[in-house]
């Protein structure tokens, strides 16, 4: 049984989030949309964004969902240099959204219940600050929206452990490479990683954000 649950652990950790397989001509760093009429823009990190961004694109009023980096100083960095530790950016997603349709409250909730936000610096099987939970607020009403829902879900004992979530302003964010968008969608059939981390943080946000889900998902 020991060396059945240390095989899976091996497959998990060979697939990873730092161990995406990339095709020739997909290094490039995705492109960012231009911002619609009317729409806002919301920057998070929740360890690995593969999963992240699956969650943020589920919920009703999201246009688009790009993963990337922020938090950091190195400018455009790549994955292998991210992953290195040595630029401070951490994996986030950039959600583009309808706020007449999702608050930045309604995004900032299912965030924090996209991932396990007691983890400090790390995810799961993913360690290091790369992979920190950090939540990025634009004005002041963003952040005050952030330490509430911080407090409010401390308080009601969600986790056993209280948030450590950073909040801290938003500067820039660069998007990472092209194979990296739409991951979860594209390689949940094949990749263990996906299938064993990544999905039950998906299935958790829609159990707990099941009214704020696009229709199709909410018979998932």
């Amino acid at each position: 049984m020991k060396s059945t649950i240390l095989y899976i652990a091996l497959i998990v950790a060979f697939f990873g989030c730092a161990n995406g397989q990339s095709k020739s001509g997909e290094n490039a760093p995705a492109k960012l949309p231009a911002i619609k009429a009317g729409e806002a823009v919301a920057t998070f990190g929740g360890g690995c964004f593969w999963a992240m961004a699956e969650s943020m694109s589920e919920l009703r009023g999201v246009d688009e969902v790009i993963s990337g980096y922020a938090g950091g100083t190195t400018k455009n960095p790549t994955y292998e240099e991210v992953s290195s530790r040595t630029t401070g950016h951490a994996e986030t997603v950039q959600v583009y959204y309808d706020p007449k349709v999702i608050s930045y409250e309604k995004l900032a909730e299912a965030f924090f219940y996209a991932h396990n936000p007691t983890e400090l610096n790390y995810q799961g099987p993913d360690e290091g600050t790369d992979y920190r939970s950090i939540a990025f607020y634009r004005t002041p009403e963003e952040k005050n929206i952030l330490l509430d829902l911080i407090k409010s879900i401390n308080t009601a004992k969600h986790y056993n452990a209280p948030i450590v979530t950073q909040v801290v302003p938003f500067t820039v964010f660069y998007p990472a490479e092209n194979y990296h968008q739409g991951y979860y969608k594209l390689h949940l059939n094949d990749n263990p990683y996906l299938r064993s981390v990544s999905q039950p943080k998906v299935v958790k946000m829609r159990s707990m954000e099941k009214a704020q889900l696009k229709p199709e998902f909410q018979k998932m």
